[in-house]
Formats: C-alpha cells, structure tokens, sequence
C-alpha cells in the first residue's frame, strides 16, 4: 500500500508514468531472489578459469580436450563445440551455453512475475487505479530483467577478466550471456501479454527456451563449428557464435539486442491494446453446469495441461537422446577422456549404457523443475486468492493441498516414463530397463518436491527459495561431472546418490532412503500448512 501511496502523478498521455516507482517495487520483491540468481550464476562462471586450469594445467592438455571435443556430436549437443583452447575458451565453451540458458530462465521468471501474475493476483487492477500508466508494468518488468542481466554481466566481465587476462574475451561472454538473458525477458514479455494466466506465460516461454536448445543442440550435431543453419536461427546458438575468446565476433551480440529490442517493442503494442486481466489467448469459457466434484478433480482440471506439456517435451527429448545412444561409441572414437565424461556422469560400464545412464539423469534432474513448479502452484493459488473459496467450503485445507500434490508427485512419475519411453524407442532395444531407469530418479525428484512442501508449509514468503536449490542441483550434475568435480560436491544433490542405472547394478538403499526424505519433508510441509494462516 506505501507503493500505491507514493506512485507520482502523471501527465495526460504519459503511457510510463509511475515507472520508477513499479521498478522499485519489484527490486524490492525481488530482493532475495534476483541477488541469488546473480550470485550462483555470476560465482559459476567466475570459479570455472580456475577449475579448468587446475584440471588442464597445459597447452596440451586442453589440445587434446578441445580435440575430442570436437570429435564427438553428443557432448557437442550438450555443451556446444570448441573454439579456442586457452582457460578462457574452455570456460566459454563448458560453462557459458548453460549460464546462458539459467538467464534465459531468470529473466523469463522476472518478466512474468511483475507482469501477468501480478494482474492475476489482482494487484495490478489496485495499482492501476492509482496514476499508473498503461506500459509501465512492462517497462518495469523489462528494467528489473535488465537490471539483473546487467548485474550478471558484469560478474562475468570482472571475474573472468582477473582470471584469464583477456579483457576482451571475459566482456563478449558477459555480454553474450546478459543479451542473451535480456532476449528471453522480451520473449517473455510477449507470452505475457497473449496468455491470460502466469502458468500459461512462463509455459510458452520455457517452450522457446527449450526449442532454442534443442535447435543448437542439433545444430552443433550436423557441424563441428556451429555454422549450420539450424544455429542460426536459434538465440543460443547465437550465444555460442559469439566466440568469446576466439576472434570474438561482436556483430552477432547485434542478433542477440535486434532480437530483444523487437520482442519487447511488440510486447509494448500488444500491452496498449488490451484491458488489465485480459488477453489475445482467453482462456475458453467453463461448461454451464459445472463437473468437478472435488479438489482433486479441480486440481486434475488446473494442472493437467502442464503435465501433459511436459511428458511431450520428455517424448521428444527421450528420443533425440536415444537415437544418438546406439552411435556414440563412434562418436567418442577412442578418446579416454570423453568417455571418461560420460562414465562420470553415466557410471562405468558399457558406453552405451554409461550414456543412456547420463541422459536418464539429466532428464531427472529437469524433472525436477516441473515438480518444484507444480507444488507451488499451491502457493499462486492461496495469493491469488482463488484457494479461499475452495477452502471456505466443505474442504479442508490438508485435502485441497493433497489433491495438488497428488498431481505434482504423480505427474513427475507421468512425465520421466515419457522420458524413458522416447529414450527406449529412440535407442531401440532393452526397452525395460531404459524405463525402469527412468522410474529410479523418481525419489530424488520427490526428495526436492517435497524440499518445496515443506518451504510452502511453514514459510511460504520464501518458498521460492525451492527454485534456488533445484537450480544449484542442476548445476552440480550437469556440470559437476564434466569439470571433474569431487564426488563430495556431486553428492550435494539427491542424484548424485541414485544408482547408474541402466547397466550399473541396482542399489536400493539410497532409493529408500531419498523416497523416505521425500515423504518426510512433505508430511513436515502439510503440518506446517494446517498450523498456519492461509494468505498469511
């Protein structure tokens, strides 16, 4: 309400009017969360020179790195190929597309937040009848992004700069990686506007941020030197064409601020023709007489899109994934230190094996961002203020935060069979293994869901914080495992706990003992939810 009190008066036709004042009010909101995001990112980057050195200490050691590299399409999908072997370009090449991609997802959260949940929520509609002008929410979403890849930017400027030497090279990754970030914000921006509800938002954002992935993934297959077309036409492909450290080529920064510029100008037209709370995609009217019956169904009818969205997205990776699995022994060829990648991260058996293993994983530890996100969805439901009519009812609030939950835990297991199942047709053959694999990382995505039960539970003010956590296990096993990171650290997250299945033998202890976490913390959060306040 002192937000609302202090919004300055504007001029007639002023269409950012207040502007300033809806930014400070977002830094504010975000004062925990941005900060964080910077700082994982900004310390990721910035301790890779020294984690690269001290495993290729020598011009020819990194050589023959940046050699098999070169020679192997599927760690080329994964992290891009190599264009130059000093410490600065292999931090580039080994850390710079994944940073990216976390500020693609940073900036996507920010926008969507200030922007379409905050007309969801109803604050939006309080805020406008004060003097607020038409695109001043946007404009403040969009500078609050800015502010954070800025932030981001120069992290990765001053770090990288004092470790490696090369000015120039440490300021076209932080540049790539802020332009980068700054693209999504204004794609986000966009789906803002079309989609009547955040889900639906951040939904079609994360779709193009996935779509650009798997088009610079399969790019980087086809050629070794990110120069075929399907590079060019997605924005991390741009990032990686950038070439920090590698004759950097600053015009393609230009793609990347082109790019931006021209989503947010659209965001801009599309936010001055429509009213507060209404969209170009309106959600289709319910039936006249209503057939949920119960909150379970409710939550069925609220979440069942996401689920299914997601488990598509599994499909079509699974499959991408399972039809390089056959292949990559060649892909390898006979580098040890590839393979030693893919053993690290896949376990030490057959290659095959050991790389389906990899790819299990890692769409476990995705897997784990949808269930975070289908959890607190309990919370855009109690601040959205729609929880309170349920809950006024005959329903108890235990049994309206069962009836989600049972549609966030089930829906992981839902979407890592999908996942298992492209996986199991794209490679081919041992069909119930790769499926029973994918069905072992199910207790390490639960041990993490219910790390979000239980923040909602007891704290929902900084129940966000679950993102944080599922972001640094993402970080630990995708990168973690390249960089030659200590098992201690991989041990930080449940998955560095799971057996390396398929082709490892089973080991049921830690899977109990992480589904009995996972149980724990849920029970912990749902005590924690029947003691307090809703809308506390």
């Amino acid at each position: 309400m002192n937000a609302v009190a202090a919004l300055p008066a504007p001029s007639k036709g002023r269409q950012l009017a207040a502007t300033s004042a809806l930014l400070r009010l977002a830094l504010r909101r975000d004062r925990v969360m941005m900060p964080v995001w910077v700082l994982v990112l900004g310390l990721t980057m910035s301790s890779g020179a020294g984690t690269i050195e001290g495993l290729y200490g020598s011009p020819a050691a990194r050589a023959q790195v940046a050699g098999s590299m070169a020679g192997s399409g599927s760690l080329r999908a994964l992290y891009g190929p190599v264009f130059d072997t000093s410490v600065g370009g292999l931090v580039a090449w080994r850390l710079g597309g994944f940073v990216a991609l976390m500020a693609g997802a940073m900036s996507l959260i920010i926008v969507v937040r200030h922007t379409r949940e905050e007309e969801e929520t109803g604050r939006q509609e309080m805020l406008s009848s004060a003097v607020v002008g038409r695109r001043a929410p946007l404009a403040a979403a969009l500078l609050a992004a800015l502010i954070a890849n800025a932030a981001l930017a120069l992290f990765t400027f001053g770090g990288l700069a004092s470790a490696t030497g090369d000015s120039a090279g440490a300021l076209a990754l932080g540049l790539a990686i802020g332009a980068t970030g700054m693209f999504f914000a204004g794609l986000a921006a966009v789906t803002a506007q079309l989609s009547e509800s955040a889900r639906l938002a951040k939904g079609l954002a994360v779709a193009g941020l996935g779509a650009a992935f798997v088009l610079r993934a399969a790019g980087d297959v086809a050629t070794p030197d990110a120069s075929s077309p399907l590079n060019w036409i997605s924005p991390l492909g741009w990032t990686e064409n950038v070439r920090p450290y590698a004759e950097e080529r600053w015009w393609v920064l230009s793609l990347l601020v082109a790019g931006a510029v021209a989503l947010v100008r659209a965001a801009q037209v599309l936010a001055g023709r429509r009213d507060v709370g209404m969209s170009f995609l309106p959600a289709r009217p319910g039936p006249a007489a209503g057939r949920l019956s119960s909150a379970y169904g409710l939550a069925v009818r609220l979440q069942r899109g996401s689920v299914a969205a997601w488990a598509a997205g599994f499909l079509v990776c699974g499959l991408l994934f399972g039809g390089m699995a056959d292949g990559v022994t060649d892909l390898v060829g006979g580098n040890a230190q590839t393979a030693e990648i893919f053993q690290r991260m896949g376990g030490r058996q057959e290659l095959s094996e050991a790389f389906l293993a990899a790819m299990v994983g890692m769409l476990g530890m995705v897997a784990a961002l949808y269930v975070v996100g289908s959890v607190l969805r309990l919370h855009g439901e109690e601040t959205s203020g729609r929880a309170e009519p349920v809950l006024a009812g005959a329903v108890g609030r235990l049994r309206w935060a069962a009836g989600h939950l049972v549609i966030a835990f089930g829906g992981a297991v839902i979407v890592l069979l999908a996942g298992g199942l492209g996986l199991a047709l794209g490679y081919g053959k041992d069909f119930g293994p790769v499926l029973g694999a994918s069905l072992v990382q199910v207790p390490a995505v639960w041990a993490l869901g219910g790390v979000a039960v239980l923040l909602y539970g007891f704290a929902p003010s900084v129940a966000q914080a679950a993102w944080g956590l599922t972001g640094l296990c993402l970080a630990v096993g995708w990168i973690g495992p390249v960089v030659g990171a200590p098992d201690a650290v991989l041990r930080v997250s449940p998955f560095g706990h799971l057996p390396k299945v398929p082709g490892a033998g089973m080991e049921w202890g830690p899977v109990l003992v992480l589904m009995g976490v996972g149980v724990v913390l849920v029970g912990a959060g749902l005590v924690g939810l029947r003691r307090r306040d809703v809308g506390a």
